[in-house]
């Protein structure tokens, strides 16, 4: 069956449901639909000229085959003009001006090939400078990986090589490496590829490109000095890296080549960056002695060391996690993300202490960003109506949306409400949650209630644009997400109040937000509930459906069903020893006496992972299940929904599990997008109408 003869069948499947169902009106042509996906247009990495008279910006764009692809445009302060660099088969990403503003490096593809291109400031005359290779290795290397020399000579980049290891991708494959699993490309490879990244220096005059590191770490982060001499970086430098995740900072004189650690912790640092004048260097940080691979615990705050590495100190006393710093002009302060209560704000500190200032506050989340000498703040920024647009903020605080990229998709379409709503758990903990509320709601009639969770855990939602859940809105179906225990955005004691409780107290957050909203909103239908969520998400999801029946269907998504197979089959393996405070074969000393009574204790770390693994409880599902997941998810193993699946059908419940192919960690590729949203309305559709229909 070809996939456009399998999206019509689907999509009649879902109209005839929907129909079926009394309780709700029929899907209005004026709300979202699954198939907008492809019009969705989303503003990434900004960059700023010296002169703050023009800007980069990069969009991913869906509306080719595949995956999303990025394109960089650029834009006219003074006018608002906005235009594309290179034609429509060229890509771009990290677009970064020359110290002089003459000249635009990034990375991306034109006519004469791939890699690092440096075009005239206006995007004519690109020339490739070097090819770029990357890595699929999965440990987080996020940060700049472009950086001018202060003469604008010269640019040190970040590209891939042969790593000491035979490539494991053979015939036998033999594995060598504990970090042996990639993570997923189109390519399927099926073994991590060895290759290390390294600093590599290109002569923009020569053309001539020579490697400034070499070895078995990895470097990326990158920040070229103000003197010139030395290029920053972050690497795990640990006597076994692949083991123990543990991220410092160092700096590489550039002619002698010479390597000097700045940083020794046991906590990670992330995202170097040099002060104006070079004396000082800020960088994203955390201080506990245990960090993961994955995700941690602990949230991430400004810190800021002199340059030899003494005098490290947190900039602020701001409770919640901070993103990537980057310093004033004059390096007085420093600007950095805020995530609170579900949304991205702007911040900025002074770097000798003292009170936070708010700088971007509006509804919604800051995504990229850059600043001008003046004072101009250009962001991307995502508010309730519209996937992130890009934004200019004057100095004198006035802020306004300069692109407007999804008016042909979104111009016509309702958008549907979004209200939070603040709850007391079980135990009293104070949490919030997000409610989308359905468009042409009828007087008199329920609508469905779908909870959707979201990943990390320690991650957060808002009333950010939420595609899926705008086209539940359309089609009469209400969505609530809930900010549960562990979430960011909350201060640290939120965060860390899942610690040795997974699928615990978060679990019951999410039982009682439903509550919560049934008891705020009366036209929602307490008989007609959903449940679904990604990764962590999938796993409450997973989770709840072994502890209650009052769900009518569920849709776990690349979650995990077994925390022991899943511990040692994932491409990481230090996650849960954060979250359970060691490794599955050592001994379980509980911190909260409270979940764990002496009477129930686990003996060792693997017997409390066995206790909270849902797929223990299998017994007790009774919810119709339909699980999504990526058929290359190394982060997640298909492992974990195929034995979830097999499990419920031996139960006598229905389930049923939607391979993607090509796909890893959450799903990128367009048309399974849809497929999912498509997929998912038939799902909820035929299990609501099953339970009763219509409540007045």
């Amino acid at each position: 069956m070809t996939m456009s003869l399998t999206r019509a069948v689907a999509t009649a499947g879902v109209l005839a449901a929907l129909a079926a169902m009394p309780a709700r009106v029929a899907a209005q042509p004026t709300g979202l639909q699954a198939g907008d996906v492809y019009r969705l247009r989303t503003v990434g990495d900004v960059q700023i000229s010296p002169d703050g008279k023009s800007a980069v910006y990069a969009v991913s764009n869906n509306d080719q085959p595949g995956r999303p692809y990025s394109q960089v445009w650029l834009f006219d302060v003074a006018s608002g003009a906005s235009r594309r660099l290179g034609g429509d088969g060229d890509t771009a990403s990290d677009p970064t001006f020359s110290p002089d503003g003459k000249r635009l490096a990034f990375i991306g593809h034109i006519a004469a090939g791939s890699g690092l291109i440096v075009a005239n400031a206006d995007g004519s005359g690109p020339q490739l400078i070097a090819p770029v290779e990357g890595t699929n290795h999965p440990l987080p290397s996020s940060g700049v990986r472009l950086a001018w020399s202060p003469d604008g000579t010269r640019l040190a980049f970040i590209s891939a090589t042969p790593g000491p290891e035979a490539d494991a991708n053979g015939d036998p494959m033999v594995i060598t490496r504990y970090l042996y699993k990639p993570t997923a490309s189109e390519g399927g490879s099926r073994a991590n590829d060895n290759r290390r990244l390294h600093i590599f220096i290109a002569d923009l005059s020569s053309h001539q490109v020579t490697q400034l590191t070499d070895g078995q770490y990895y470097e990326h982060s990158i920040d070229w000095s103000p003197k010139g001499d030395e290029v920053l970086f972050v690497s795990n430098r640990g006597p076994d890296p692949d083991r123990f995740f543990n991220y410092d900072v160092f700096a590489i004189n550039v002619g002698s080549r010479n390597v000097r650690r700045i940083s020794d912790t046991k906590s990670a640092e992330y995202y170097p960056r040099w002060s104006p004048d070079g004396r000082m260097i800020a960088f994203s940080g955390t201080k506990r002695p245990l960090t993961s691979s994955e995700t941690t615990m602990e949230d991430t705050h400004v810190w800021v060391m002199n340059a030899d590495g003494s005098g490290r100190r947190e900039v602020g006393t701001v409770d919640n996690r901070q993103g990537a710093p980057e310093w004033s002009h004059d390096g007085q302060h420093l600007y950095v993300t805020l995530q609170e209560r579900g949304e991205v704000r702007l911040i900025r500190l002074p770097q000798g202490g003292g009170a936070a200032e708010r700088l971007v506050t509006d509804r919604g989340s800051v995504g990229q960003w850059a600043r001008s000498h003046d004072g101009t703040l250009i962001y991307a920024f995502t508010t309730p109506s519209r996937p992130a647009e890009l934004y200019v903020r004057s100095p004198a605080g006035q802020a306004r949306a300069v692109t407007t990229l999804n008016q042909p998709a979104l111009g016509s379409r309702i958008i549907a409400e979004v209200e939070a709503i603040s709850f007391a758990s079980f135990d009293g903990l104070q949490v919030e949650a997000y409610l989308t509320k359905p468009i042409n709601l009828v007087v008199g009639r329920k609508a469905p209630l779908v909870a959707m969770i979201h990943g990390g855990p320690h991650g957060q939602q808002g009333p950010g644009f939420n595609h899926k859940a705008q086209v539940y809105a359309a089609n009469g179906i209400a969505s609530l997400m809930v900010n549960y225990r562990g979430s960011t955005g909350y201060g640290q004691k939120h965060a860390d109040a899942i610690f040795q409780d997974q699928n615990g107290g978060e679990a019951k957050d999410v039982l009682a937000g439903v509550d919560a909203a049934l008891a705020k909103f009366p036209w929602l239908d307490g008989s007609r509930l959903g449940v679904e969520g990604g990764s962590y998400g999938g796993q409450l999801t997973n989770w709840l459906i072994t502890q209650t029946d009052r769900f009518k269907a569920a849709i776990p998504s690349a979650g995990i069903s077994n925390l022991v197979s899943f511990n040692y089959m994932a491409y990481y393996h230090d996650y849960l020893a954060v979250e359970f405070g060691g490794f599955p074969h050592e001994p379980f000393e509980p911190a909260n006496p409270k979940i764990w009574p002496r009477a129930t204790q686990p003996r060792s770390i693997m017997d409390a992972l066995w206790e909270r693994s849902p797929i223990r409880y299998v017994s007790k599902v009774k919810t119709p299940t339909m699980f999504l997941h990526g058929e290359n998810d190394n982060d997640v193993p298909i492992a974990e929904a195929e034995q979830f699946y097999i499990a419920i059908r031996d139960v006598g419940t229905d389930s049923v599990l939607v391979r993607y192919p090509r796909e890893g960690h959450g799903i990128r590729e367009t048309k399974h997008l849809e497929d999912t949203i498509t997929r998912s309305l038939a799902w909820y559709a035929k299990y609501f109408a099953a339970s009763g229909g219509n409540r007045h």
